[in-house]
């Protein structure tokens, strides 16, 4: 214990910069220290009254000197509070628990002791998991942060006044079809018989799998199991959770919102079967070596169940859990949730579809590109924000709540990024702690910590494929252009704009860029989207349908 109070020691006492001076300031009060005696009369009108103007001047200057000060200390303050609450909870999730002196709190009982174990990775080693609260639900009790959330509402109200008032003056009454979101969610009984389908295989193949190989290890032939069902696994892995769900979104054409349901669930399961098999094969193998118990500690279905459901991608037996669930609170945030997405209808309703649709497709023409992607800024990073609140923030927390899931840490303050590298650790946590743990290190783990540029290249390849295969099979088109950002500028600007940048410059910068990409985004899959509707492949060759069709569809000006 004592290298860690060290650790709280120093980050304690830090040393305080030093002031700033105002040498304007600091010479007039020392002149006037100094020359107070000998200068006095010349202060002094006939009448003996002190000079009012020479006073307000310098009651000014220390005013301003003090409000400096207290900027500065407040914000020295702010950020040396931040960084040891930071290193204090690290340091405790990490410290084995011991009984603690009488006079400070009661020792900790066995049961309390192994209770808090379990909160540990295997080994001590991967993701620690600690009851924290999501940082968007703290900002949002200060009333400064609330009134941004207010105006995005407003703004939200004004969209929706905006239609209306629109479709009154051009049918002449009010339009409430929302025709739009009717056929993104089409054939949803579909969707959830899909659903139901992969989640059933998704908790039965991989546990029974598990189980079985775990019980093999006791016998004879151990390592011609652990091929046998090793490859059993991924051959489900591949077509169990790989090719159903994809047949099943092509062959029926589901519309594009029931695409991302299955799609992004497909790829969850595969990520959460991973993780289930990853974290505890190795208990196994450690087992076989000391056999410290008659026979392998598997983990219960019902663990293996509730890792399935919770918003993690990491598994362990045991998470920090809440003692209630605060109904209000989820069903708050399942409203906010739907709030979003008639949100993101009004923008495309408003923002996108008039433009896309009444466009004049022509041969790649770059000025009708660059002003393409200027005004594709706008919706794009109204998007981008809604699908970061939406999903990230209330559907993750809404399940949380609902499973006492106390480790909200689903997102950090991406926002304030000075780098990219930052931005992609702290834009969507939950998958970046399973890229990190599964990809990068069992990358150095393999290399034997040889070729860190290549693990992080390795991440980005999986990032990018995986990211461009969801929007090809959701859009119903080869794309590639979130690819080709996350390859090219994304691993460009991970270099260039690292973690020693630092000051506002760099984190204007990086919101610059994230809102170029957003435009260029909307902008280019739009006007494919509405290529691939109007303008008919010349040759059912393989060649014509991975080469994009905007660029060669030209067209005046299209119909409803």
């Amino acid at each position: 214990m004592d290298g860690g109070d060290d650790v709280v020691l120093r980050s304690r006492c830090r040393t305080v910069p030093k002031m700033p001076t105002f040498p304007d300031l600091d010479s007039s009060v020392v002149d006037g220290e100094n020359g107070q005696q000998g200068n006095g009369d010349s202060r002094m009108k006939s009448n003996g009254k002190i000079e009012v103007e020479h006073v307000i001047s310098k009651k000014l200057q220390l005013k301003r000197k003090a409000e400096f000060l207290k900027s500065d200390l407040m914000r020295q303050f702010d950020g040396h509070i931040s960084d040891f609450m930071d290193s204090l909870i690290e340091e405790s999730a990490s410290l084995e628990p011991a009984p603690v002196p009488a006079g400070f709190s009661p020792p900790l009982s066995d049961k309390e002791r192994n209770k808090l174990r379990l909160f540990r990775p295997p080994h001590g080693q991967g993701k620690q998991f600690v009851s924290r609260r999501s940082l968007l639900d703290e900002l949002f009790e200060v009333n400064h942060i609330r009134t941004i959330y207010h105006m995005f509402i407003a703004l939200l109200i004004l969209f929706i006044l905006s239609t209306l008032v629109v479709d009154f003056l051009d049918e002449g009454r009010l339009v409430l079809d929302f025709d739009l979101l009717v056929y993104a969610f089409g054939q949803l009984p579909l969707v959830v018989c899909t659903w139901i389908c992969m989640f059933l295989s998704a908790l039965l193949v991989p546990y029974s799998l598990f189980h079985l190989w775990s019980q093999s290890q006791c016998g004879s032939y151990p390592r011609l199991y652990s091929l046998l069902f090793g490859s059993v696994f991924l051959f489900y892995q591949a077509v169990g959770l790989g090719f159903f769900p994809t047949y099943v979104v092509v062959i029926n054409s589901l519309p594009p919102a029931s695409r991302f349901i299955i799609i992004l669930e497909q790829v969850r399961l595969m990520m959460k079967t991973h993780s289930f098999v990853r974290e505890n094969v190795p208990r196994i193998l450690a087992w076989t070596k000391d056999k410290t118990s008659p026979g392998p500690v598997a983990p219960q279905v019902s663990q293996y169940l509730y890792f399935l459901f919770v918003p993690t991608l990491i598994y362990r037996d045991k998470y920090p859990r809440n003692p209630v669930i605060r109904w209000s609170y989820v069903a708050t945030k399942l409203l906010q949730v739907l709030g979003c997405l008639f949100y993101a209808y009004y923008v495309f309703v408003r923002l996108c579809i008039p433009q896309f649709r009444s466009i004049s497709l022509q041969l790649f023409d770059l000025k009708a590109m660059v002003l393409c992607v200027f005004n594709s800024i706008l919706p794009g990073v109204l998007v981008l924000f809604l699908g970061f609140f939406a999903f990230l923030h209330c559907w993750l927390n809404a399940f949380a709540e609902m499973l006492r899931f106390a480790d909200r840490m689903f997102y950090k303050d991406w926002w304030n990024s000075t780098s990219f590298a930052n931005y992609y650790r702290t834009w969507n946590v939950v998958v970046h702690d399973w890229l990190y743990y599964y990809v990068y290190r069992d990358f150095l783990w393999m290399s034997q910590k040889r070729f860190r540029p290549a693990a992080m290249l390795f991440v980005f390849t999986v990032s990018a494929v995986v990211h461009e295969y969801i929007l090809a099979v959701c859009f119903g088109f080869f794309y590639p252009v979130l690819f080709c950002l996350f390859m090219c500028f994304g691993m460009m600007f991970n270099f260039i704009l690292h973690d020693q940048r630092k000051g506002p410059i760099w984190n204007i910068i990086m919101w610059t860029s994230l809102f170029l990409g957003q435009g260029v985004i909307i902008c280019l899959y739009s006007q494919e989207w509405y290529a691939q509707r109007y303008c008919p492949l010349k040759e059912n060759s393989f060649l014509e349908l991975l080469k994009p069709r905007s660029w060669s569809c030209e067209r005046g000006l299209m119909a409803d």
